[in-house]
């Protein structure tokens, strides 16, 4: 267990992992708090996939952007200030809730500030990580760990977020996130960065961005896991916006079915994320992200189906489990992949594929429930989200080929005869 923990040996993480760990717990008190007032005001499937696409669409169109002026700035100054308009955003939507003057139209523009926040914010917090954790070979660690953090409060913050809805009402949960916020900021003001050389680009960004997006069209793994990625985020993810038909109109309950379901995903993804902790290495981690992606769909696929809450909680857990190897495990190989000089601009892609495919998957899913069912609807993308894994497993043994010299070159695996007939062998293929 010490070995599962130990990028947390490196301070500036130490308090990164803390002040995170309070905020994050907020931001899934406002998801779910956000979905049941949208849901509450209008009992409506298809706002509810409006609305979330109008958050995450703006992460989606400014990604390349983005990575390429990520890479252009001092990136704890960049997080505090993306962190700062957080708060502001939170607070907002608190005080039009508190004063019960919120309407739908606040909320698709609140939301879709957060979206652009979201843009920047996500790029430069993953590529800032290297930052963070000065030991290269504990960068994996660090993920896993921060994937933890994450789903732990996923956990913790929908199960509040039920209790506070249901007593108080939604707008406590966006005051309590707006707060939050300002555990990060401390956090990252207490930080000691070492220097970075930061080298002035002579190329324009669009030179820039075109080189970035050559990179991962061009680099096999990167572009098959991000393809896979994408479509877990366009079909996976988007359970999650019809989560309150399902608490309210499948399983006959309210707000606080509606934080136990998300409660119960929050189980399954911090599960997910431990056993990620405990590993030594990043190698074999395409084999989990198989397993996940199956996981995944075949748990949507049952959740479809059921009508029992017992059994919707612990399909929950699977979903969550599927989920979360497919975020963090696509992460993690990206990013020991990756050379440091276009590590933002490809984590730009990847937050295009968290924050991009999953508005139009939320969009969808909304249009499809309110055409056949949220059940169906839940039934069709767990059997796209199966449909990728089978596709990833029959590319695979590609991916694997040019990720084994890289890793022997890492030191991750030993070079021997074998290896080294296979890939002359697989060149010539």
């Amino acid at each position: 267990m010490s070995h599962a923990w130990r990028a947390l040996r490196h301070r500036n993480f130490k308090l990164f992992f803390f002040g995170q760990s309070i905020s994050v717990i907020g931001t899934w008190m406002t998801r779910l708090a956000t979905s049941w007032l949208v849901y509450r005001l209008t009992q409506s499937a298809l706002l509810l996939g409006v609305v979330s696409f109008a958050g995450q669409i703006v992460s989606f169109a400014l990604g390349p952007f983005a990575g390429v002026w990520v890479e252009r700035l001092n990136r704890r100054k960049l997080l505090v200030w993306t962190q700062a308009a957080a708060a502001v955003q939170s607070l907002a939507l608190a005080a039009l809730t508190l004063a019960h003057v919120i309407t739908l139209w606040e909320i698709i523009a609140l939301t879709a500030l957060q979206g652009l926040i979201n843009a920047f914010d996500m790029p430069g917090r993953q590529s800032f990580l290297v930052q963070m954790v000065e030991d290269r070979n504990d960068l994996s660690n660090a993920i896993a760990i921060n994937s933890s953090m994450a789903n732990g409060a996923r956990l913790i913050g929908p199960a509040i977020a039920g209790l506070l809805i249901g007593a108080f009402g939604e707008g406590w949960c966006f005051l309590i996130d707006g707060i939050s916020y300002f555990a990060v900021i401390a956090s990252l003001l207490l930080m000691r960065i070492k220097p970075s050389n930061m080298r002035r680009n002579s190329t324009s960004m669009l030179e820039q961005m075109r080189e970035g997006w050559d990179y991962v069209r061009t680099f096999r793994p990167i572009r098959s896991i991000l393809l896979l990625f994408g479509l877990l985020s366009l079909m996976g993810y988007s359970y999650s916006v019809l989560l309150p038909v399902f608490a309210g109109q499948v399983l006959h309950g309210g707000a606080y079915t509606l934080g136990w379901l998300t409660a119960a995903s929050g189980i399954g993804a911090l599960a997910s994320g431990l056993s990620l902790a405990v590993r030594k290495s990043v190698v074999g981690l395409t084999r989990m992200l198989q397993i996940g992606a199956a996981m995944l769909g075949g748990a949507l696929i049952l959740f479809g189906l059921s009508h029992t809450l017992w059994l919707s909680l612990a399909l929950m857990v699977f979903v969550g489990f599927g989920l979360m190897q497919g975020a963090a495990v696509s992460n993690t190989i990206i990013q020991s992949l990756v050379s440091e000089d276009k590590r933002a601009r490809v984590m730009s892609y990847y937050t295009m594929a968290f924050f991009g495919a999953a508005p139009f998957g939320s969009l969808l899913a909304g249009l499809l429930a309110h055409r056949i069912g949220a059940s169906h609807t839940v039934i069709v993308t767990g059997a796209f989200c199966v449909a990728g894994s089978v596709w990833f497993t029959l590319d695979l043994p590609k991916i694997r080929a040019i990720m084994r010299p890289i890793y022997q070159e890492m030191g991750l695996l030993p070079v021997t005869g074998i290896n080294l007939i296979s890939d002359v062998q697989e060149t010539a293929k």
